[in-house]
């Protein structure tokens, strides 16, 4: 039996543009679907599903899932969860999943499957947020925040191109408006705690910034039900408000 991998590398030359991700989506002999990623010195092979890798962590779906019952069970015993404080071993497997879900992430931006990317960009923000309440110390937590701003920049990106896919362009510019609060917030937080260190994100809100004109141009788009509502709350004009809630709801339920 071969156990070489001569044959998937055949006729995928490693020589990607600058910043590109060469990643297809194929099925292994069991007819699962897999993910590949082509890398300088061969491949990744990724799940689709929960970890990327294919392990289950404890017997779990992911290490977040297993941590969080950690602190779950805490917190039925003891009635608080606060206190508890990520180890060494938590903080290891810990970035194994981040560094896991982030080779996916940019797998499924490459392949516009915007969904996934989402759904992992949400997995590593959540895994984040666990970080910043236990994680060991401020600078283990600081390490992982500063890359919030550029798993925030990929989640509205491709939660806007998923729009733009189901023909929502007022949808997409919403999430584009989102995001950009997002890295705002998150980057006025950042300053705050850090002063003497910028993070990136004045560069990725000027290319959310002119992904929304583009949209606003292309398609037509001056202003959202929801910049509507927004404006009509802040003229305390509750009743076209009200009657703009219920024409977001619809929309909403007709997807």
């Amino acid at each position: 039996m071969r156990r070489d991998i001569d044959d998937a590398l055949q006729g995928w030359p490693s020589d990607p543009e600058p910043g590109e991700v060469m990643a297809r989506e194929l099925r292994a002999r069991d007819g699962r679907p897999i993910l590949q990623v082509r890398i300088e010195l061969g491949l990744l092979q990724l799940e689709v599903e929960a970890r990327p890798d294919g392990s289950q962590p404890h017997g779990y779906p992911t290490y977040l899932d297993y941590l969080r019952d950690r602190v779950a069970s805490r917190r039925r015993r003891s009635g608080e969860d606060d206190a508890w404080r990520m180890n060494t071993d938590h903080c290891t497997e810990v970035d194994r999943e981040f560094f896991q879900y982030y080779h996916r992430r940019v797998a499924w931006l490459s392949l516009k499957r915007y969904d996934r990317a989402v759904r992992d960009a949400d997995h590593t923000l959540a895994l984040m947020d666990f970080v910043a309440r236990h994680g060991p110390d401020s600078e283990y937590v600081a390490h992982h925040e500063k890359y919030r701003g550029l798993v925030l920049f990929h989640r509205t990106q491709a939660a806007a191109l998923c729009a733009l896919d189901r023909r929502r362009p007022d949808e997409a510019i919403d999430e584009v408006r989102s995001g950009v609060q997002g890295l705002t917030q998150h980057r006025r937080g950042w300053l705050t705690e850090h002063e003497e260190e910028e993070v990136p994100n004045e560069a990725l809100i000027e290319q959310l910034q002119r992904l929304e004109n583009d949209i606003r141009k292309n398609f037509a788009v001056e202003k959202t039900l929801q910049e509507q509502l927004d404006e009509a709350v802040a003229h305390e004009d509750y009743e076209r408000a009200a009657s703009l809630r219920d024409m977001i709801r619809s929309k909403e339920r007709t997807g």
